[in-house]
């Protein structure tokens, strides 16, 4: 189907009856094939004045829009998309494509393109929803391309031949109708001088420069400026003093490393682009360069007047240097009364020579400055380095975008493919020509498959036209590689087997290698370095493996995993000390190093791999990688465990989720290793009710001669008298107090952030909300030092959370704020369960501030996401009794039933529940059930009081209508269980 929003509404289908549905209709346009959410659309439609339910409203329009056209609008979880062709997309494509041509020197293409997207325009842009303000910027944006595409139109008749005259009254009438656009005055000038009548031209040009002084003030712009230097020529174009190719390309992604060669070029003589093959160091310099080059008459450059001149030496010898830049530039003795710029390209070959030459030329010609690109310094004196490092993210996915454009013209990056563009992208490591290079293999590969198989085709395939050295990764890359002597080679090789990089220790280790051999590499833009940290791109260490000997391979790979199995060894103790943020940097830092060792050492050493998966557990248990971990405990946990790895070897087995502990409980209860008293935080459980599990776990560690064992102890115990333990509470927030206490002495992290935590729970459970929400804030924070906010104690509670406390305090603004921060990390992750907890709070928010219809849509939102997802059941039934509250009191009933079937041990969170549907009872006018169960919760949290104000207004009002004596009856007649049929 297709919808016109070019001028009135237009569908292909049927017309649309009824301005709301045709504005509905022109804003999902806005966004063909990607989703507009609900609330956008409501806030667009009926911007300050929704109706009553704007939910059921915004429903009620597509609906109707359905039975006049059909399926024209697609329903989604989040909102609506429009299932169509829409002329604006349609219109920017060719406009685009028009340009492309033009730009290309295809004119008659150009043409062709450009008429076929105007004849689009049916009149205004969105004239069927002029009225709203969501249309005013893309409307402003469509006429603004529409009158870019016309200019573009008429330069394109004028470039193939169009007669003059034909033009010229168009451009009038433009020029009219648009008396400030300098573009068409231009054009008009053009038009004018192609018809042979250069007075009028002049006249054009006069005009305008009187009605831009009037108007603005200002005078006339570049263009301008030059088409009437051409009319007082006659015709006479201006001259450029250079030599430098005209981009076949646009340029993307390096305006900040423009912007400073060119600062440095006005204060130094000579500066040198330095940086790995495929950095784009010639194109950096051909644009800075280009910026640089002097025009004939009054504008001419003030630093470079004589000229910029581009010297190729990629493809000469040393011997053959003089004479090429001889040939370029003239003979040296020439230039001292020159002020011009040299840009000497891909000197690393020839670069004894190059440095020979232009200490002379700046010795002999002070007016002439010289930008260098090579793949190490010149090492001159006075020599000023600019690296071209790789590209970050956003410009990278940028890059890619736009060359993917260019061969798939369907190709956009929105948020159906920036997901895997980033993820090419980094596996580019931000690399412009590899980016480029894979780009286009669009041409016949879908983006998924380009994605998955981007490791495979990483150093092959490349452009015919592009020189020899630059048409794949491997000659890019094999250049360099041909310039090094044999110990670089060797160290090169060795260093392939370092994923994510390696401190100069473990590189003199591992690969036996003199540091001042690494230093060249690093001088020649091969490694990296970054701080003490040393690494290759990602091409670069595919290649160098391809070159690691087989008799070396083994060896190195050997003294790789040793080095890495004693570095985690040695660091997992220090991870539970007040060492603890320095060592997990160092951690994360080796993360690509451990994860390949542990690989290598699970295909060739079990032993050594049970070790390395032992040391690296704690950190696991901190990231919250549940899942990483029992990917590898699946694997290492099969078999009987190797003499002396028993304790190794039933982690495993506790970690595994689909494995049978067998006696590792046991042999964990027996060992003194610290981890081992929450390894089972990891697991699924194994055998018996949380209580047991918790008393044996513990039961060795208890006098401890470790501080954090100790802690820890109080901890685990504090956190399930807490939550399991009938009348627990008291004894809790003892244990948590004194685990508290021993992560301060220690200065530990994860145990700071996991006790506030819990005890910002103990102080909810009392109903002091605000004294909760302090020690969260507190838990947040030490949890932030160690980059954990996210995941602790599970992903997306520590934020949810934050939230509602922030919500039961008075601060609605700043739980939203914090929710929509924490959803844009979870977003990232993928992690649909914390998805929901998030949509829950945002639900619960929304109640708090009255606006039932948003509690409604996010609870929703948060059911069907968990809809077929496993979820802990005190979650659902929460859930659950958020939506009842959420809903008309008739409606709350199966809700509420279901909140109260669910089974689970976590007193707080049935507490919670029942004090929920006692809310309701209240409403539907049963203060004998609320009673009981306001009761009932109380017992279960093992408080005397609360300090929970709309709690106290709760339990007030039922002895209000009930009586003392009634009220007290129903108070303590029920201890244990309560289900759903107890609403019947």
């Amino acid at each position: 189907m297709r919808v016109g929003i070019l001028g009135p509404l237009l569908t292909s289908a049927a017309e649309i009856r009824g301005a709301r549905l045709r504005a509905l209709v022109i804003r999902l346009a806005l966004d063909p094939g990607r989703v507009v959410t609900t609330e956008r659309l409501i806030d667009d439609l009926w911007e300050t004045d929704p109706p009553e339910n704007p939910s059921a409203a915004l429903q009620s329009l597509v609906s109707r829009i359905r039975r006049q056209v059909g399926t024209l609008i697609v329903s989604h979880p989040a909102g609506y998309r429009l299932d169509a062709d829409v002329d604006a997309a349609e219109f920017e494509n060719l406009a685009d494509s028009g340009r492309r041509a033009l730009r290309e020197g295809d004119p008659a293409r150009a043409a062709a393109r450009l008429r076929e997207a105007l004849a689009l325009w049916r009149g205004e842009a969105l004239a069927d929803a002029a009225g709203l303000a969501f249309t005013a910027a893309p409307a402003a944006r469509l006429d603004e391309m529409r009158l870019c595409a016309v200019g573009d139109r008429v330069e394109a008749d004028l470039a193939t031949g169009v007669p003059g005259a034909a033009l010229v009254a168009e451009l009038r009438d433009l020029v009219a109708a648009h008396p400030l656009r300098e573009p068409y005055h231009v054009l008009l000038i053009r038009t004018l001088l192609a018809d042979g009548r250069r007075a009028d031209a002049l006249a054009a040009y006069e005009r305008v420069r009187l009605l831009l002084a009037d108007e603005l003030g200002t005078d006339p712009g570049d263009d301008l400026r030059a088409a009437h230097m051409t009319a007082l020529g006659g015709g006479a174009a201006p001259v450029r003093r250079d030599n430098l190719p005209a981009g076949l390309t646009t340029f993307v992604g390096r305006s900040d490393d423009v912007r400073r060669v060119s600062e440095l070029l006005e204060h130094r003589r000579l500066v040198t682009l330095t940086g790995p093959g495929g950095a784009g160091k010639t194109r950096l310099a051909i644009e800075v360069a280009a910026r640089m080059v002097p025009v004939a008459g009054p504008d001419a450059s003030a630093l470079v007047p004589d000229g910029v001149r581009l010297v190729e030496l990629a493809p000469v010898g040393a011997d053959a240097v003089a004479a090429v830049l001889r040939n370029t530039v003239g003979p040296i003795s020439e230039l001292a009364d020159r002020r011009m710029l040299l840009v000497l390209d891909n000197c690393e070959h020839v670069v004894e020579v190059v440095a020979e030459l232009a200490e002379q030329l700046l010795a002999a010609n002070p007016g002439v400055r010289i930008l260098a690109t090579s793949r190490e310094p010149l090492d001159l004196p006075g020599e000023t380095l600019h690296p071209v490092k790789p590209l970050d993210l956003a410009p990278a996915m940028e890059l890619f975008a736009d060359r993917a454009a260019a061969v798939s013209p369907d190709f956009a990056l929105d948020e159906s493919t920036s997901g895997e563009v980033a993820a090419i992208c980094a596996r580019l490591d931000g690399m412009p020509l590899a980016i480029e290079l894979t780009a286009a293999r669009l041409r016949s590969l879908t983006l998924p498959r380009l994605a998955a198989g981007i490791g495979d085709r990483l150093l092959d395939r490349g452009s015919r036209t592009a020189q020899r050295r630059h048409r794949t990764l491997r000659a890019v890359i094999g250049w360099s590689w041909d310039l090094l002597d044999e110990d670089e080679r060797t160290l090169l090789a060795r260093m392939s087997v370092f994923a994510g990089g390696a401190t100069p220790e473990a590189v003199e280790r591992v690969c036996g290698a003199d540091l001042d051999v690494l230093v060249s590499l690093v001088d020649k833009s091969l490694v990296q370095a970054s701080g003490d940290r040393y690494r290759l791109l990602e091409s670069v260490r595919r290649f160098a493996a391809e070159r690691l000997a087989a008799a070396d391979a083994e060896g190195v790979r050997r003294a790789h995993l040793a080095h890495c199995l004693e570095f985690a060894e040695a660091a997992d103790p220090l991870l539970r000390t007040g060492e603890q943020v320095r060592v997990l940097a160092e951690v994360d830092a080796e993360r690509g190093n451990l994860d390949a060792a542990l690989r290598h050492a699970v295909a060739t050493d079990r032993r050594a791999a049970l070790r390395l998966f032992a040391a690296l557990t704690w950190t696991w248990i901190m990231r919250g990688q549940r899942r990483e971990a029992a990917e590898w405990a699946a694997v290492l946990g099969a078999g009987e465990p190797p003499e002396g790895l028993e304790l190794e070897h039933a982690l495993c087995r506790v970690i595994d989720p689909a494995g049978r502990p067998g006696d590792a409980p046991r042999v964990l209860r027996e060992s003194d290793r610290p981890v081992a008293l929450v390894a089972w935080s990891l697991a699924d459980g194994y055998g018996g009710d949380v209580v047991d599990q918790v008393r044996a776990a513990t039961a060795g560690f208890a006098d401890h001669r470790d501080p954090w064992a100790r802690a820890t102890v109080r901890l685990v115990r504090g956190l399930v008298m807490l939550e399991f333990t009938p009348g627990g509470a008291d004894a809790a927030e003892k244990l948590l107090d004194e685990a508290l206490t021993g992560y301060l002495q220690i200065g530990e992290r994860w145990g700071l952030s996991m006790a506030r935590y819990w005890l910002s729970l103990a102080l909810e459970n009392r109903g002091d909300s605000a004294r909760a929400l302090a020690v969260l804030e507190q838990a947040a924070a030490s949890a932030a030092e160690i980059g954990c906010p996210q995941v602790l104690p599970a992903p997306g509670m520590l934020a949810v959370r934050l939230a509602q406390l922030r919500g039961r305090t008075g601060d609605l603004a700043g739980a939203r704020a914090g929710l929509s921060a924490a959803r844009e990390g979870v977003e990232r992750t993928g992690d649909v369960l914390a998805l929901a907890r998030i949509e829950h709070a945002l639900g619960e928010l929304a109640r708090r501030r009255g606006d039932r219809a948003e509690a409604s849509r996010r609870l929703n939102l948060a059911v069907g996401l968990l809809d077929g997802l496993f979820a802990p059941p005190q979650f659902l039934s929460l859930l659950e009794v958020e939506v009842c509250r959420s809903l008309e009191l008739d409606e709350g009933r199966a809700w509420a039933r279901s909140a109260l079937d669910r089974a689970f041990d976590d007193d707080i969170a049935r507490a919670a529940v029942f004090e929920g549907v006692a809310e309701w009872c209240l409403a539907v006018g049963d203060p004998r059930r609320a009673a009981i169960l306001l009761g009932t919760a109380r017992r279960l949290r093992g408080i005397e009081d609360t300090a929970d104000e709309a709690l106290r207004e709760l339990i007030g009002r039922c002895a209000g209508l009930l009586g003392p004596d009634a009220f007290a009856a129903a108070w303590n007649s029920h201890h244990g269980q309560i289900g759903g049929e107890f609403l019947d």
